[in-house]
């Protein structure tokens, strides 16, 4: 993993080599010298993009069934609480179930929810989202999902939440499979939801390159 400085004033991100952008999201040669600082997580790195750098809020997208389990209700707040905390934009259907459930633990944890619903009022989206986006398209909306997303976390699911991972595959996005996800060759299936964060952070921070 690559090491982090944060400088004493907390206005730039750096590794020692290179700058970081937060609003371009991308690494590049310092203007001037480096400045001092001290050495942060990556954890850390995305609180301070999103909260103080006000870097530019690419969502992460969170799919699954509408019709889930407790146990996959369970981890999908606990993620959305998580992701919320760290101020990550979340991406979703903005309907029931999973859905829900991220939606609801990132907008408790003061996290913005998008929801690519796919009817043509915005009030059909779930009471957690809090940018609602009607698509009127149906299920196509599915598309925008895996295409406007950063990465892409899997929680449960069956031939819907397969065809979003393979779409998500197929435009060069992570994928991360969680609670038996469908299994799609290229996603990386994942114990838990510290074991997906802890994977996310280098794809927020462009480290996984």
């Amino acid at each position: 993993m690559t090491n982090l400085f944060l400088s004493h004033d907390r206005s730039r991100l750096h590794d020692g080599r290179r700058s970081f952008d937060p609003w371009a999201l991308a690494w590049g040669p310092p203007e001037g010298a480096l400045p001092e600082g001290s050495e942060i997580s990556p954890e850390a790195a995305v609180s301070w993009l999103y909260g103080e750098a006000k870097g530019r809020r690419v969502p992460v997208g969170v799919i699954g069934p509408r019709e889930a389990s407790p146990r996959e209700i369970e981890v999908a707040e606990a993620l959305g609480r998580r992701l919320g905390a760290l101020g990550v934009p979340v991406l979703n259907g903005g309907k029931t179930g999973v859905m829900e459930a991220i939606s609801k633990g990132c907008m408790e944890s003061g996290g913005d929810v998008f929801g690519f619903i796919p009817d043509e009022d915005w009030r059909c989206a779930n009471l957690y989202v809090t940018v609602p986006l009607a698509t009127g398209i149906g299920p196509a909306r599915n598309v925008l999902i895996a295409r406007a997303s950063l990465a892409l976390i899997a929680i449960g699911g069956e031939y819907g939440t397969l065809s979003e991972m393979a779409l998500g595959l197929h435009f060069d996005k992570p994928v991360f499979a969680l609670e038996n996800a469908p299994h799609v060759d290229g996603a990386l299936s994942m114990d838990g939801v510290e074991e997906v964060v802890a994977a996310l952070l280098p794809v927020i921070l462009h480290l996984e390159k």
